[in-house]
């Protein structure tokens, strides 16, 4: 039931593109055709980086109560993946530390989406920087087996230098005798990071449990909100009120239908397979639905306050940035899985998918 109403929705999704005016794609210009070159030295001379985008729903929806052991059979289709990094969609420190510098240009936007590292600079007397370069200088130098004594330090590191997941991956590493509170970890640290373990939360039940199997030593932020000011100045009032008229739309309708239809059957059956929601999550026609009623809508709003159009200005900033984060840290060679929300999917794979030595994987294929 759930499959054929999807499709039902594409199909008259498609039918009404197909009855609309035709539509051309834009050709490349005659500059942007010379990036081709790279595109074949690239291809010819092969082994490119790999990138598998995993979309996701956000899993704070699930209910209190829910097992993670439900997870198991989807982080084992990750893990035959083997990528070598993971990134997720969490902002990092230093953008962090940037927000709160420039809050009279980002107000709240901290205190919505970082994490506090304040208490953990307070117990080893460090700042953001300090702490971030100290995790340079020891994780320059890989070790299978790190000794308990690093570990903690290297958890209470990542933490005062604003990247909780991967303090978090740290200490999962450690054996339970050694999880206490030593080497920089205070009894306020050891509760914040396992209270962080039970959190409902795709970057800690996908992306640390991930990397912890994987013996990563961490995972990569790399959300961005630095392009949230790309909608300009604008009126609350007026860009709420045309932004309700974007979203009421028969797509946007059927995906959040859809999503509440399958939440509440994992949430109530016991027995419902998370690996087929993730299927259906990163099947084609999610990301058709999501740009259909949201993007798309937003793409071809006339109203007078243009609220669309700038809407859409800030989410493709914000990927295009979340995109070069991913581009730097796959670096000149490397094997990645970026976890990220289902709406962001399509842009992931626009973006990555024009740059010259990057090989997108078929996540689809993936979680067969």
């Amino acid at each position: 039931m759930f499959r054929r109403c999807l499709l039902s929705c594409l199909l008259l999704w498609q039918t009404a593109v197909a009855a609309a005016e035709p539509w051309q794609e834009r050709p490349l210009t005659d500059h942007a055709r010379a990036v081709l070159q790279a595109d074949q030295a690239a291809t010819k001379r092969g082994q490119l980086s790999q990138i598998a985008v995993l979309a996701t729903a956000h899993l704070s929806a699930l209910p209190a109560d829910f097992d993670q052991q439900r997870l198991t059979p989807l982080l084992q289709k990750l893990q035959a993946f083997a990528p070598d990094k993971i990134a997720i969609e969490s902002l990092s420190g230093p953008q962090c530390d940037y927000l709160r510098d420039y809050a009279f240009l980002y107000p709240d936007t901290a205190d919505q989406y970082c994490y506090d590292p304040a208490p953990a600079r307070k117990a080893l007397n460090i700042t953001g920087v300090q702490a971030s370069a100290a995790l340079e200088k020891i994780l320059a130098t890989a070790q299978a087996n790190r000794p308990a004594a690093e570990r903690r330090r290297l958890s209470a590191l990542m933490m005062a230098a604003g990247d909780p997941v991967s303090a978090l991956v740290q200490w999962l590493r450690l054996p339970p005798a050694e999880q206490k509170a030593a080497d920089g970890l205070t009894p306020e640290l050891v509760s914040a990071l396992e209270k962080r373990r039970l959190s409902r939360n795709e970057n800690v039940s996908i992306g640390a449990a991930l990397a912890v199997r994987l013996g990563h030593e961490r995972v990569y932020p790399v959300d961005d909100h630095t392009g949230d000011r790309a909608t300009g100045v604008i009126d609350e009032k007026v860009f709420g009120t045309e932004m309700a008229k974007v979203w009421n739309n028969a797509a946007a309708t059927q995906r959040k239908n859809s999503f509440e239809q399958r939440l509440q059957q994992i949430s109530s059956e016991s027995s419902a397979s998370l690996l087929d929601w993730y299927r259906e999550l990163n099947a084609p026609l999610e990301s058709e639905l999501a740009v259909a009623g949201d993007f798309g809508a937003a793409a071809g709003d006339t109203q007078s306050g243009q609220s669309g159009r700038k809407y859409l200005a800030y989410w493709e900033t914000r990927n295009m940035r979340m995109v070069a984060n991913i581009r730097e840290i796959t670096g000149a060679h490397s094997k990645v899985l970026a976890i990220v929300g289902s709406a962001h999917k399509a842009y992931y794979e626009r973006y990555l998918g024009v740059s010259s030595d990057v090989e997108l994987v078929d996540t689809s294929r993936l979680l067969q």
